[in-house]
């Protein structure tokens, strides 16, 4: 006897593959004696000092030569061009040489900024560290010149002192003036990567024995295709799709958006059928859409956290009916795992293997994360209504208390605050700034110190915007409410609390991206013991209630703004 399995493909279509936007390379002047060359950084670490001895070399080889020392208006560990530098690049420059590309997101960015350059006329290049080739070859792919240029060098130049990182500029000069001067010839098809396989069948079929075998096979060839998360999947056969699909309210077929970073085409259908893999439910189904929408929102920056080199992961926070009708945990491990958290770590699920199969976010080209976390796989939890002393986090987000709402936000990890000690809220508020004054090894904590303000659609992490999540435990949350304090009096007072010397705070941030953002603050040169606040305002911080019993909280801290969205019933 034999079995056949049959499912529907959750594989998203590359918007590139179907009627995405193609861009011709710009012209090649032949040489740049004459030229005037913009020196484009982007603000990640030691940049400049791959600029400074480009322009070295550039000089000694040619006469001539006009330099504009440019730094990405929006942004700051990592920054890009701003439309008004684009147009100054396109009618005042005639090459560019940028860098640096030396992780996940920055990569992806930077050669933004590269394909953006060269729709315009312009010649580009940008150094790019060995490991992101393939990060740097797919991003020109998705943004429309895949000719475009980045110039590999074998090491990151974050870390590196300047004489290495002038060795790889030394090294790799040639390959800079090449890609400069000389035609770029049009690739007749699009490249393909090893890294990432594509599949256009509406369906695929699994053969076998009996049906347990042709599961096996299902699950051994995802795990090759690189579509798994590496935990067995609940095949996603046509009946159980459909009606995920129906339980959305939706047709099939209709886009709910383009998702980052490779831009796939994120039908219903296509997400029905990555939630039907995740072990969820039709009724779950409302709840996934409203996910969506709060990581299509362009302010939560889903192209930076997805590529990154860091461990950001998405916490998803269900407010409201809904969350008791599907069987959502609120309580003692809500967080997961076991059989009573089901639906939550179903529903959080859903989102990786959405981000993966849909976004084409896959480790060793689109993923980046230079070791991971357990967190990726699912973090979804609901309200703990009943111990929440003040109105509900859905009423606090501006929505009616019949509402239900979906937020997610994106911490780069999770401590735990842990304090049976205290009955006084200012001794708690202490004792949770142990933590949050000392978990600034991100390049979130003190950010507002190289950044400036930009408008919430300009993505996370250029807008400046974010978030330190509490996950609060009810019985923390009745030490507060029963002094009388609301969640904006506790979150000016970890404010306040949340500071650490400028000196300890730039440690990991860079100098040149402080000098350049806030001039007005040069004075803390002078000063370097000077206490400063590690975040730019008590907005920073946001609080949750769930679990159980006892004063055990979990801090979430480095997050991107939040991002809030109702439930639709269709």
């Amino acid at each position: 006897m034999s079995a056949q399995l049959s499912i529907v493909n959750p594989v998203a279509t590359p918007r590139s593959h179907a009627d995405g936007d193609r861009f011709p390379p710009a012209p090649r002047p032949g040489t740049l004696d004459g030229a005037t060359v913009a020196l484009y950084w982007n603000g990640k670490q030691n940049g400049l000092d791959a600029l400074a001895r480009a322009r070295e070399l550039i000089e000694d080889a040619y006469e001539g030569v006009t330099f504009v020392e440019m730094t990405g208006a929006l942004g700051g560990t990592t920054r890009y061009l701003s439309e008004e530098q684009l147009r100054f690049i396109e009618e005042k420059v005639d090459a560019l040489v940028g860098t640096s590309a030396d992780c996940g997101s920055c990569t992806s960015w930077l050669i933004r900024d590269l394909c953006e350059v060269e729709r315009r006329g312009v010649p580009a290049v940008g150094y790019t560290a060995e490991v992101f080739d393939e990060d740097a070859r797919f991003s020109a792919k998705t943004f429309g010149v895949p000719e475009a240029c980045p110039v590999i060098v074998p090491e990151c130049f974050s870390n590196k002192d300047t004489a290495e990182i002038h060795r790889m500029v030394e090294d790799s000069f040639a390959e800079v003036v090449e890609c400069l001067t000389k035609p770029r010839a049009v690739f007749d098809e699009l490249p393909e990567f090893a890294s990432m396989v594509l599949e256009s069948a509406p369906e695929l079929r699994f053969d076998g024995g009996d049906l347990l075998e042709a599961f096996d096979e299902m699950q051994r060839r995802f795990i090759a295709n690189g579509w798994s998360d590496g935990m067995p999947l609940v095949p996603p056969t046509r009946a159980k799709v459909e009606a995920m699909v129906a339980a959305s309210g939706l047709d099939g077929g209709h886009v709910v958006g383009d998702f980052a970073p490779g831009f796939g085409i994120g039908t219903v259908e296509k997400i029905a059928a990555n939630a039907v893999m995740a072990g969820c439910r039709p009724e779950t189904m409302p709840v996934i859409m409203a996910m969506m929408e709060c990581v299509l929102d362009p302010s939560i920056g889903l192209r930076t956290w997805a590529m990154s080199t860091g461990p950001q992961a998405p916490v998803v926070l269900v407010s409201g009916p809904i969350a008791d009708e599907i069987g959502m945990n609120r309580g003692m491990c809500a967080l997961g795992p076991g059989s009573i958290s089901e639906v939550n770590v179903a529903i959080g699920r859903a989102l990786r293997l959405i981000m993966m199969n849909v976004g084409l976010s896959y480790p060793g080209i689109t993923d980046l994360d230079t070791i991971g976390t357990p967190m990726k796989f699912s973090a979804c939890v609901a309200e703990n209504e009943e111990r929440t002393p003040w109105e509900p986090w859905r009423v606090q987000q501006g929505y009616a208390l019949e509402d239900s709402t979906v937020t997610v936000n994106v911490p780069y990890g999770m401590t735990e605050f842990f304090d049976f000690q205290n009955s006084d809220p200012e001794k708690l508020i202490e004792s949770w700034s142990t933590l949050t004054s000392q978990a600034v090894g991100t390049p979130s904590a003190g950010a507002w110190l190289i950044k400036k303000d930009a408008p919430l659609e300009a993505g996370y992490p250029f807008h400046g915007t974010f978030a330190n999540l509490l996950l609060m435990s009810p019985d923390h949350a009745a030490v507060f409410a029963a002094a009388g304090w609301t969640p904006a009096d506790i979150r000016e007072a970890i404010h306040r609390r949340t500071k650490l010397p400028f000196r300890q705070l730039m440690l990991n941030q860079s100098m040149p991206a402080f000098e350049t953002s806030h001039p007005e603050l040069r004075w803390l040169l002078d000063a370097p013991e000077t206490p400063v606040t590690v975040n730019p305002s008590a907005d920073c911080f946001e609080l949750f209630v769930v679990g159980a019993k006892a004063g055990r909280s979990q801090f979430c801290f480095g997050g991107t703004n939040s991002v809030t969205k109702p439930v639709i019933r269709r």
